[in-house]
């Protein structure tokens, strides 16, 4: 080289060396932080997806710990319900001992009216202090309100799910297309006849025999029914003259059935018929006057008023205002996202309906106390309270099994799959880097050799001075 001014040599070595001094960095910074990609540079295309794919592993991580919280408090109101069970289940016990009136003495039944006194007193309790973080949760305050409903059209509203929009109501519209009916026989006829008759009534409730005299008037013969109809499950009514043996309840599993015995009388079956129903379009279940529609978005039971179940092509709307419990399970807030359960006060005032009555009358003073003696009464509010507790926790448990749990097992296999992608992405190959990095290392030790080379090269020029 015989020139000094610019050395080409050394620049190219320069270059090189920068070059190879970055790389070294680069494989320095990858195995020091684990990841492939530090900076938007090192790779665009693969940054956006990667962070993509971190934003949906920390919802589904998220939203793991929503499921399993909400897991928690369905424990929470579980426990309680089952001690509610339990509760009830010896109210049972103690009302059928009552009912043993020709063993027991006034005082000994008394002895037990107060025990029912003190475990209804236990109930409300467990109803008014079950909670969660703060979160009262058999008090009533997480089950749906409504608004509108006509209570000559509806008796019983049942929402066990509904989803609510942000802020937002749903309305529902009930409609009667088809009547219910009850199982009816008819005898014509103002008397039993010229003979004593006797026939055997039967319904769903039980069999009973009545004997009449000859030329017994229909009226007599319907009053004997209607004494017996907590025994047999049939009424009887005198309509235009005839007399007619009704079921009490409506829908294809009642049944009122006359038989003759001795003498002449009039025999026959017949079932009642289930009332067609729509809810909000949706042809509904229906069991005689009660229906009820279960889909993603609405599990509603609703129990008809027997005026209005007659009435077909007819309507009634209302709405559900807000309530129940919204669990986020999803790994983005969205409505797919979420999901909703009301859950019912289990308070004695509320346990229990209008037409057998609520828990709170077996209380000293009720109508259906044990010491009032009807313990008939007082059994038909215990089916009834003990069905609705047993249908709460097996709706909460079907709903932890097989909503909760069921999302974490899919979350958990999704959360697997979307870290080993996003793994793939963005962490880095130690093996590979570190085999880089030795190259890089070497790279970096031949570029200052030769870098040192070119920068002595020009000194050949004080050879030509020379001489």
């Amino acid at each position: 080289m015989s020139r000094i001014n610019s050395n080409i040599s050394s620049l190219q070595a320069i270059h090189r060396l920068n070059r190879n001094n970055a790389d070294l960095a680069t494989r320095l910074q990858r195995l020091s932080s684990g990841l492939k990609i530090n900076a938007g540079k090192d790779a665009p295309a693969k940054l956006i997806a990667s962070e993509t794919l971190r934003s949906e592993i920390g919802g589904i991580n998220q939203a793991i710990d929503n499921s399993q919280r909400a897991t928690n408090v369905i424990n929470t109101a579980e426990g309680a319900l089952g001690e509610v069970s339990a509760l009830l289940l010896e109210i049972q016990s103690l009302t059928i001992e009552a009912a043993n009136s020709g063993a027991l003495s006034p005082e000994e039944i008394q002895a037990n009216q107060l025990q029912v006194d003190s475990i209804l007193n236990s109930v409300n309790r467990i109803s008014n202090t079950t909670q969660f973080n703060g979160v009262k949760l058999l008090n009533g305050s997480l089950d749906y309100t409504t608004s509108g409903v006509a209570s000559a059209a509806i008796d019983v509203v049942q929402i066990n799910t509904a989803k609510l929009p942000d802020n937002g109501s749903v309305s529902i519209a009930v409609e009667v297309l088809a009547s219910a009916e009850l199982g009816n026989v008819t005898f014509t006829g103002a008397t039993v006849g010229t003979s004593a008759v006797t026939i055997e009534v039967a319904g769903n409730a039980g069999v009973e025999q009545l004997s009449f005299a000859a030329n017994t008037t229909i009226s007599a013969v319907q009053t004997a029914v209607n004494q017996l109809t907590a025994a047999t499950g049939v009424s009887a009514t005198v309509s235009g003259g005839d007399l007619v043996f009704n079921s009490t309840a409506y829908g294809s599993r009642q049944f009122v059935s006359v038989k003759t015995i001795n003498g002449t009388f009039t025999e026959g079956k017949d079932f009642g018929v289930d009332a067609e129903v729509n809810i909000n379009g949706n042809r509904a279940e229906v069991d005689g006057i009660n229906a009820s529609v279960r889909n993603s978005n609405l599990d509603i039971e609703i129990q008809l008023d027997a005026a209005f179940a007659q009435q077909t092509a007819t309507d009634t709307t209302f709405s559900i205002t807000g309530g129940g419990a919204r669990f986020q399970i999803g790994s983005e807030v969205n409505r797919q996202g979420q999901v909703h359960v009301g859950i019912s006060s289990v308070a004695t005032t509320k346990l229990g309906n209008y037409v057998v009555g609520f828990l709170s009358e077996l209380s000293s003073g009720g109508d259906a106390s044990l010491v009032s003696g009807n313990t008939i009464d007082a059994q038909k509010i215990l089916s009834e309270a003990i069905r609705q507790v047993a249908t709460l926790r097996g709706r909460l448990g079907a709903f932890q099994k097989n909503v909760l749990e069921t999302n974490v097992n899919s979350l958990s296999v999704a959360l697997e799959n979307v870290t080993a992608s996003e793994s793939a992405i963005r962490d880095a190959d130690f093996a590979s880097e570190t085999a880089a990095l030795t190259r890089a290392q070497i790279l970096v030790q031949a570029n200052t050799s030769v870098l040192s080379q070119a920068n002595a090269s020009p000194q050949n020029v004080l050879a030509l001075l020379q001489g």
